[in-house]
């Protein structure tokens, strides 16, 4: 991609996305996010109706009963993007990538991050570490996350979410607000997720396509794997094959909240084909 359109998108991305942070976002991100950034104060004896989130489970094993974590709200809030780069973010059937959806969703929290004079980095990642952005704050610094989600290739095409975890936990001390926006197409990193959200306040973003949910009827056609390259030709006039694929991704959605229920992470999905910004108001008021 030539610079000058890089620059040119960027610039339509930062018009749209500063907008919605300026006269949408702006009051509920605080409310939704900024009091989760914490440090530790003390612990006391858990009560009814304390969050089961703060529950500290190594005091807790010691006493046989449960404690729970005070914290101090900090001045400052630190918020990581884990966005999904792997082969499968280059698919979309309506009007928009989901690729694209990843970087307008992003580019909003960003600008809602710095609004907040909160400070805003990034893990780009596939079925390994692709990049990381460390935490900054600043208009400059959101443009230079913006032109990477544009322009950034990949080395690899896989997923592995596990992976992405595991590093992003290590990788940031401090607590944290972390938004993992990705396709989900991934198993098997319920206990990184698990462990992720007990040191930091995870949030997962799903983008999804209507075509991953439901195959049209429109006889033979050849459907290739961005992840893996492989090509195999489908029926999809074959009212059975329909109905297995359809089911197929209901169970699918099924065990993925699942793994965000018993992580205890708050989640939200989206298709490429709806409005972005209604799903994002329903995350801050769900939170609120």
């Amino acid at each position: 991609m030539e610079t000058s359109e890089i620059i040119q998108k960027v610039r339509k991305i930062e018009i749209k996305t500063r907008g919605l942070s300026n006269h949408i976002f702006a009051g509920e991100y605080h409310s939704a996010f900024k009091g989760r950034g914490m440090t530790f104060s003390e612990v006391r004896e858990y009560q009814y109706g304390d969050d089961v989130r703060s529950i500290d489970w190594n005091v807790t094993a010691r006493f046989g009963h449960p404690y729970i974590k005070i914290f101090e709200e900090e001045r400052e809030l630190t918020v990581m993007l884990l966005i999904d780069v792997s082969g499968s973010r280059v698919f979309g059937t309506v009007s928009q990538l989901k690729m694209d959806i990843f970087t307008e969703v992003a580019a909003t929290l960003a600008f809602s991050t710095i609004q907040n004079n909160d400070k805003i980095g990034v893990i780009f990642f596939s079925d390994k570490i692709e990049k990381f952005i460390p935490p900054k704050k600043g208009k400059k610094h959101v443009l230079h996350i913006i032109r990477e989600m544009i322009d950034f290739k990949p080395e690899s095409t896989r997923t592995n979410i596990a992976e992405a975890l595991r590093y992003f936990t290590n990788a940031i001390k401090k607590r944290s607000v972390a938004f993992i926006i990705s396709d989900f197409i991934d198993q098997k990193f319920e206990k990184e997720l698990t462990i992720a959200n007990r040191k930091h306040d995870v949030v997962a973003l799903q983008v999804y396509d209507i075509r991953e949910t439901d195959l049209p009827d429109v006889g033979l056609m050849k459907l290739k794997d961005a992840e893996t390259g492989k090509r195999i030709w489908v029926d999809t006039s074959d009212k059975r094959l329909r109905t297995t694929y359809r089911h197929a991704w209901g169970e699918s959605q099924l065990e993925l909240q699942k793994t965000f229920t018993k992580s205890g992470v708050d989640s939200v999905s989206m298709s490429t084909s709806e409005d972005y910004v209604k799903t994002l108001k329903k995350l801050f008021k769900m939170r609120a």
